[in-house]
């Protein structure tokens, strides 16, 4: 009898013994399977006008700021979006954000908008009035906010490149950027400066006082060095 209880209780013991192996076994490959999982990409919209839209282009800011993340090995944790289209002001990215942006399903938003607001006064006799401006841009970053996602703003760089203010319109695009401040401020959203970026690196590179060529080809679309001071200041904003 008590043969037959020892003999038992260690069937019994090699049973348990054999489960808990299993359960082992199981837990490992569960974990293996877990860190082999595909990380989930953060997902970032570029929402503006010509400069964004250029900004997907070979050398544009964003395909910088791409070539950058894979410098760092960072390329899987991000997917960069262009949503520019050209003469876009920010009324039109109001009208425009539920198809080109929330339909996209990003988890960040760089909103980069107020060259043609400030330009198109003079060139075509529009552009955006500053009340209106401001209405537009707080309505968009609600909208944003509202289904969690998280915005950062950018000034306006540059309607021209000389660095003793003489610019035609440097005292209205100074206006909108401030006006960008202090939404970013009241939104409590990251700001990237770029009109402050852009000025600060005339002062220390363009001795000449040009109107263009030193960040622009024209005053206010981006050549390659334009190109990669946006990115680089992106990249600082962005990667956190």
């Amino acid at each position: 009898m008590y043969k037959w209880l020892g003999w038992k209780n260690e069937l019994s013991y090699l049973h348990e013994k054999t489960i808990m192996k299993k359960i082992l076994i199981l837990s490992v490959l569960c974990s293996i399977l877990v860190s082999m999982k595909p990380v989930a990409k953060k997902h970032i919209v570029f929402f503006g006008d010509s400069i964004t839209q250029a900004g997907v282009g070979p050398k544009g800011y964003i395909t910088v700021l791409g070539d950058i993340l894979k410098e760092k090995n960072l390329q899987e944790q991000y997917q960069l979006t262009g949503a520019g289209i050209g003469g876009n002001k920010v009324y039109d990215l109001y009208l425009r954000m539920e198809d080109d942006v929330l339909a996209k399903d990003p988890q960040v938003v760089v909103i980069w908008v107020g060259v043609n607001d400030v330009w198109h006064k003079r060139s075509y006799g529009t552009g955006t009035d500053a009340d209106k401006f401001e209405k537009f841009y707080n309505a968009i970053i609600k909208k944003f906010k509202s289904k969690n996602i998280e915005v950062l703003l950018c000034t306006p760089a540059a309607i021209g490149e000389k660095t003793d203010f003489s610019n035609e319109l440097d005292g209205d695009l100074n206006k909108y950027a401030q006006i960008i401040r202090n939404i970013a401020t009241n939104n409590n959203c990251p700001l990237i400066d770029l009109r402050k970026e852009f000025l600060a690196y005339n002062l220390a590179n363009n001795p000449k006082n040009l109107d263009r060529g030193i960040l622009t080809t024209d005053g206010v679309h981006l050549n390659d060095a334009g190109n990669k001071l946006v990115a680089e200041a992106m990249m600082k904003a962005l990667i956190r």
